[in-house]
């Protein structure tokens, strides 16, 4: 199969031997190759944050990310983001709340919040709008979405 490579990814703690041409971006390979739909195809450009992971603890856009430039990095999508320490606060949160309307944008929302609340465990409400505004929500709910990160920090940090 011309154009095709065998690799070995590691995505949710599981490795994963796929063989595919390694231009192909990752959104597809998790989606159609893994059988992981929880990562979503929004805007195709890496515009709108729908299909963000997490590679090696860091937001990517996966529709622009090609499966060869993975390397050895380790994926984390929506499925497994409770493995993340502030996954399970997050996700939490989003219930307690009723963050999603259509929930389409939801899983890249969680991503980066859960990214964000990594790298700032007690934002503050300028923090969260800069850091989350790559990421569209065609319902509009930036309220309870910043609400919900608020409230997933509180948790957090009463965790520890």
């Amino acid at each position: 199969m011309e154009g095709r490579k065998s690799m070995d990814l590691t995505v949710n703690r599981g490795s994963h031997s796929i063989s595919v041409d390694p231009e192909k971006p990752l959104l597809w390979v998790l989606r159609e190759d893994l059988h992981l739909p929880g990562t979503k195809f929004g805007c195709g450009a890496g515009l709108c944050g729908a299909c963000t992971v997490l590679l090696d603890g860091q937001p990517v856009r996966s529709c622009q990310t090609p499966v060869g430039a993975v390397g050895e990095a380790t994926i984390t999508t929506i499925e497994d983001v409770t493995s993340q320490p502030a996954g399970p606060h997050v996700v939490a949160a989003w219930e307690d709340l009723d963050v999603p309307q259509c929930g389409y944008c939801q899983a890249g929302q969680i991503m980066t919040a859960t990214w964000l609340l990594e790298q700032m465990p007690d934002p503050q409400d300028e923090d969260i709008d800069a850091v989350m505004s790559g990421n569209i929500c065609r319902c509009s709910t930036y309220l309870r979405i910043r609400e919900a990160i608020r409230q997933a920090a509180k948790a957090k940090g009463a965790a520890v």
